[in-house]
């Protein structure tokens, strides 16, 4: 066979398993343009349909007293209670408030931890999105001595 051959029959192949939908399709990713756009906490509770959020121990932030880089702050949200449908990581005084967003189902522990762009000293939030309707959330004040964010 030649190679002019083996290329035209291994294209008529794929042509043939892309028709019969048995080839992967491009993943692209899905999240809420109006909750990342938010500028405010009550804005981004609106646009994610959720109520007013309610401080709870259960949900636990990760994040250092002060960040000597605001371009690399090292941040982690977590939750003890079973339920939790969504993790946020929230940065009050950034241009934009939602800084990251998780997912959560009965498979995967509601435990992440990223790193987020800080403009300047802030609260940052960690808030937990719970299936019966509540929203959660620990805080604590970052100190940032060098800003991230344009700063």
């Amino acid at each position: 066979m030649t190679r002019r051959k083996a290329l035209t029959r291994s294209a008529q192949v794929a042509l043939m398993l892309g028709q019969l939908g048995l080839l992967p399709r491009v993943a692209a990713a899905a999240y809420a343009t109006a909750a990342f756009e938010a500028k405010t906490v009550p804005e981004l509770m609106k646009a994610l349909g959720a109520g007013a959020p309610a401080e709870s121990k259960d949900v636990t932030i990760t994040a250092p007293d002060i960040a000597e880089n605001g371009a690399v702050v090292p941040v982690g949200a977590a939750t003890t209670l079973p339920g939790a449908k969504r993790l946020l990581i929230l940065v009050e005084k950034n241009p934009s408030v939602l800084s990251a967003a998780f997912d959560v189902n009965e498979s995967v522990e509601p435990a992440f931890t990223t790193r987020v762009k800080m403009g300047q000293t802030s609260n940052v939030m960690a808030v937990a999105l719970m299936a019966d309707g509540r929203v959660l959330f620990a805080q604590k004040e970052v100190k940032v001595t060098l800003g991230g964010c344009g700063g």
